[in-house]
């Protein structure tokens, strides 16, 4: 057996957009309904949505099968849960709440074994090296590593180009709820003042070679950051589309009266 390719990694190299899909049902059957869907990635959410490793763990081995790339987002950049997020098989994490190059560097070191990094070697336990049946697991895993650090506050679109220019860094998501609050928009993830900073963000981080990615929910702010750049973009969030499905699907037959608003454009706080 070989070390898995990550094909996400691959197509950020080469420049391919990919599209995602945003995963906080926290349920290994769930994850697998849409797996199928066609999106290029899903992102199993472990900060806002109620995930541990046991569950992770589960929609790993669910969506394995399918031509889809699970990234998984820990609640925040831990080097102890990175270790274990890893072992269980994520190739790809996203990082919340990076402010500083510093923070980016420690982040890098955290998915990569010693000399290079400081993950720890515990390989005969872990699936990801199938349990040592890949004989040269942590002598090839690190190359398959893709790490992705979410730009959402004032302070880390201060340090952008530095964490951008960051060895080892392989994209900066920005994160519009986040930067809105930071920007004293709480609530306006889809407010001008939010989309120039991310659309200069862009630019920022393809001009350090690097992908830029953003979550976006309104189709038509999707494809401008699309146009502007962006290679990784999640366009839409499975709560939400089933939330919506279901009080349309109501309405329809109770009357237009019980339709509950929809949400501001870009999510209330993703």
């Amino acid at each position: 057996m070989k070390t898995p390719v990550n094909p996400f990694k691959q197509a950020l190299r080469e420049g391919r957009v990919q599209i995602g899909l945003w995963v906080g049902l926290a349920d290994a059957y769930a994850i697998e309904v849409v797996a199928g869907a066609g999106f290029d990635w899903l992102l199993i959410d472990g900060e806002h949505a109620p995930n541990d490793l046991r569950t992770v763990l589960g929609q790993l081995q669910a969506v394995a099968p399918y031509p889809t790339h699970p990234i998984v987002r820990p609640v925040i950049g831990d080097v102890p849960l990175i270790k274990q997020l890893l072992d269980i098989g994520a190739q790809t994490l996203l990082i919340p709440v990076v402010e500083t190059a510093e923070q980016a560097a420690m982040l890098v070191s955290a998915v990569r074994y010693p000399p290079r990094g400081i993950r720890g070697v515990g390989s005969a336990l872990a699936r990801s090296s199938r349990w040592n049946s890949i004989g040269d697991y942590v002598l090839t895993a690190d190359e398959q590593m893709c790490v992705l650090l979410q730009v959402e506050t004032k302070k880390g679109v201060e340090n952008l180009a530095a964490i951008a220019a960051t060895e080892g860094v392989d994209g900066v998501f920005f994160g519009p709820a986040d930067l809105s609050a930071s920007m004293g928009l709480l609530g306006q993830p889809g407010h001008p003042d939010v989309q120039r900073v991310i659309l200069d963000g862009i630019a920022t981080v393809r001009g350090a070679g690097k992908a830029a990615g953003v979550l976006a929910v309104d189709a038509k702010l999707a494809r401008l950051y699309l146009d502007a750049g962006a290679l990784f973009v999640a366009v839409g969030v499975d709560i939400s589309l089933l939330s919506r499905a279901c009080r349309e699907l109501a309405a329809a037959f109770k009357g237009k009266g019980n339709a509950v608003a929809a949400s501001p454009a870009g999510g209330a706080g993703y």
